[in-house]
This record gives C-alpha cells, sequence and structure tokens, in this order.
C-alpha cells in the first residue's frame, strides 16, 4: 500500500483532486466524509455532539445542523477546541480501520484530510498540497458554494497557513486558474504518485501520528 496525505485549504479544490486521483485508480479515505458519517444520529459523536450543544444544533427533522455548528465554533476558539476534542479521536479510529483495509495490498491510497497540518499527521509515503491563492478561494466560495464572503475569510482565517502546508509537502498542485489547467496539473501530479518507490507488501501500518 503507498499512502498519500492530500490536503489543501477550503476553497483550494481539494476534493476535485481527490477526485481526480480516483479516476486514475487510486482508493480514497476521505476525512470528511468520515465526519459526516459519524455525525449521523445514533452515533457516539453525534450524541456527544448533542450533549455539549443541546437540541439547537437539530435540524427539524433531527439531523446535525452543520451550518449552525459551524457559526458557533468558527467564531469561539474555545468551543472549536472543545469539537476537535469531540470528532479527531474518532476520525483518527475510523480512519485506521479503513486503512488496515488495504495494508495487504499493491494499492494507492489517498488520505483525503483537510486539517493534515494542524492534526500533526505525518506518516505518510508522501504529501500533496492543493493551493491557492486567498482571494480566489473566497471569490470560489463565494460564487460556487454560496458563502458569505465574511464566513469565507473567517474559515480560511482559522486554519493553517498556505506557507505551513506547502512547507511539508513533497508535491504542490497549484490552482489558480481554469479547471482545465487545474485538471493538466492534477495529471502530473499522479504520474510523480507513480515513479514514488512503492512500499513492500504487508509491511506494518504505520501510525498516523508521528512519534517524532
Amino acid at each position: 500500500m503507498l499512502e498519500i496525505g492530500l490536503t489543501g485549504g477550503i476553497g483550494s479544490g481539494k476534493s476535485t483532486a481527490a477526485s481526480g486521483f480516483v479516476r486514475r485508480g487510486a482508493f480514497l479515505i476521505d476525512a470528511d466524509q468520515i465526519v459526516r458519517d459519524l455525525q449521523q444520529p445514533g452515533e457516539k459523536v453525534f450524541e456527544e455532539m448533542l450533549s455539549q450543544w443541546g437540541t439547537e444544533i437539530l435540524t427539524p427533522d433531527g439531523q446535525l445542523d452543520r451550518q449552525l455548528v459551524a457559526n458557533i465554533v468558527f467564531s469561539n476558539p474555545d468551543e472549536l477546541t472543545v469539537l476537535n476534542g469531540i470528532v479527531h479521536p474518532a476520525v483518527r479510529d475510523e480512519m485506521t480501520r479503513r486503512r488496515e483495509v488495504h495494508l495487504d495490498t499493491d494499492n494507492t491510497v489517498i488520505l483525503d484530510i483537510p486539517l493534515l497540518v494542524e492534526s500533526g499527521y505525518r506518516n505518510f509515503d508522501a504529501i500533496i498540497v492543493v493551493d491557492v491563492d486567498t482571494e480566489i478561494a473566497v471569490e470560489r466560495l463565494v460564487k460556487y458554494r454560496s458563502f458569505d464572503e465574511d464566513d469565507a475569510r473567517n474559515r480560511i482565517q482559522k486554519q493553517a497557513t498556505r506557507e505551513s502546508r506547502t512547507e511539508i509537502a513533497n508535491y504542490v498542485i497549484e490552482n489558480n486558474d481554469s479547471l482545465e489547467v487545474f485538471e493538466e496539473e492534477i495529471d502530473k501530479c499522479w504520474e510523480w504518485v507513480e515513479s514514488i518507490e512503492r512500499p513492500e507488501v504487508g509491511r506494518e501500518l504505520p501510525p498516523l501520528i508521528s512519534k517524532e
């Protein structure tokens, strides 16, 4: 199993890159999707969030109102710390379980982790960062995802800096141009991924958190 960590700020196009890698033959472990799975009614994370913030974080049909939760935590660092304490350990455990499925294979596994820098995860065979100019990211979030501009800027500010992401990258995909150009850059990156020397099949699964 070849493990590639993939990250990028909100509005960077990271999810588009992940989908592009899957089309080219990779297997995807998506941290955001795992969070959504764990926040379904009846799941432990859902119940812990409900205990912390009460039923006001639910939609009328009993689902988690993710936008409301975002409004709470991104305006209050203490609340964000509480949320991370609930979500991150559960996500790490589930990601580890999904990684183990590929352990005795020759698969290329992309771990899409928005908060890769913040989490301290480093034990990958390589790290890919999708980078975009901040103003372009804000413009795309407003235009294509209906974000309020202030909300978009606030979320970007709360994330790791572009510099802190690119300095840990083995490969940086720039996404400041058109979608067509971005797809070409994804293709170039995939060629690079396929050139990486593959680990021995059956190696011990390295922990997500580096011991360094």
